[in-house]
């Protein structure tokens, strides 16, 4: 074990932030070191100090946080250990799981296949998926679930299905895991009238994507999203060394003893059930903000038009918080779009804000949960980057 955590931080590419270099000295933005720095530059020497210290103090594992204008990441780094044991530290590179950031990738996975002609947003998912008529005690006169309900929680489902072990299970066999979990999934409201937070709605969801593109999920992922989007640390299933040598290890901690432990972590890197569209991806901060950049529509390679990404970023009704994949809030005058994750170990986060092209991602494996969202909102207040 070992006794400090350390810190690994990314050269920005924006001359602005070069001075980040030496920025693990700066315990605060009231230190004489700071009077130098732009109140942007500033915050986030705040953050640094307020990320290394929360690490170093819960001794749990890793963070890895991506700070991003447009395409380009302006300031990444790494606190603590990917992986305890081997002394293998965090970085701005480290690999983890992002939960239901999940859940973001798929409904952008949606709106490219609505693009293409292969599905319309209101069109029945049963046209794709006939077998989500078996969903167990449907409302009397329910309308049809369309993608946009199941994209969007608005279906009415159950957030999870009634089968035993339906969230464990090799990954291989996650399309089987949905199927039998269909008819004992059942409703909380009718169809399109609230708001219900459904993972294994977003189980259907993929699938249907799946039949109507006639391609396996996974590899129309790789193939539409990940590759164009040049996300190559992002994937399913870790089976390469590169990949695998970065991956950090998810570390839970017993509410009673307070001892950390990577077994579950572990079971779930063999599959997690149906949940692969809605909580399977292993990716890096920088590749979440890849992710946040196309959605915003910045960079070179667009993988979605101007009218998909209005879609993707507006409160679907009946749902005023949340669009097509995102989370929508509004904080100081500005709209903040992200969603966040969690499984076994592991833990993520994504916030941006539309208008400025600003946003934070991160990973974790600690119990420590850095202020990402007060970082950006203090980045939106202050001076833009050079």
């Amino acid at each position: 074990m070992h006794a400090t955590p350390s810190t690994h931080q990314q050269p920005s590419r924006h001359s602005a932030f070069t001075f980040l270099a030496g920025l693990a000295t700066v315990v605060a933005a009231a230190s004489p070191a700071a009077a130098q720095f732009t109140p942007f530059e500033a915050a986030i020497a705040r953050f640094d100090a307020a990320v290394a210290a929360g690490v170093a103090e819960d001794a749990g594992g890793a963070v890895s946080v991506a700070v991003f204008s447009g395409d380009e990441v302006i300031w990444s780094k790494g606190w603590g250990w990917a992986d305890i044991e081997r002394g293998r530290p965090a970085t701005a590179e480290t690999i983890g799981r992002s939960g239901s950031i999940s859940k973001s990738f798929t409904a952008v996975l949606m709106m490219q296949l609505v693009e293409r002609g292969l599905i319309g947003l209101d069109e029945p998912v049963a046209r794709y998926l006939p077998e989500i008529a078996e969903l167990a005690d449907p409302p009397a006169d329910a309308r049809p679930i369309t993608f946009r309900m199941l994209a969007s929680h608005t279906a009415g489902l159950e957030r999870e299905p009634g089968l035993e072990g339906a969230a464990s299970g090799s990954i291989y066999r996650w399309e089987e895991k949905v199927l039998a979990s269909i008819p004992t999934t059942g409703f909380r409201t009718a169809p399109g009238t609230e708001y219900a937070y459904s993972n294994i709605g977003y189980g259907m969801l993929g699938l249907a994507l799946s039949r109507a593109a006639g391609v396996p999920f996974m590899e129309l992922m790789e193939t539409l999203v990940f590759s164009p989007l040049g996300m190559a640390s992002s994937t399913f299933i870790v089976n390469s060394p590169e990949l695998s040598r970065r991956l950090s290890v998810g570390y839970t901690r017993d509410r009673g003893t307070g001892a950390l432990s990577a077994e579950a972590a572990k079971r779930e890197h063999f599959g997690r059930g149906y949940k692969v569209p809605n909580g399977g991806i292993y990716t890096t901060a920088a590749d979440l903000a890849a992710m946040a950049a196309a959605v915003m529509g910045h960079g070179q390679v667009q993988i979605l038009n101007e009218d998909s990404r209005r879609a993707m970023l507006t409160p679907q009704h009946p749902a005023e918080g949340y669009g097509l994949g995102f989370t929508i809030q509004e904080a100081d005058g500005h709209t903040l779009v992200g969603h966040g994750g969690s499984v076994a170990g592991y833990n993520a986060n994504l916030v941006f804000d539309p208008e400025s092209g600003l946003g934070v991602a991160m990973l974790r494996t600690t119990g420590y949960n850095p202020p990402v969202t007060s970082l950006l909102r203090d980045l939106l207040a202050a001076e833009p980057p050079r």
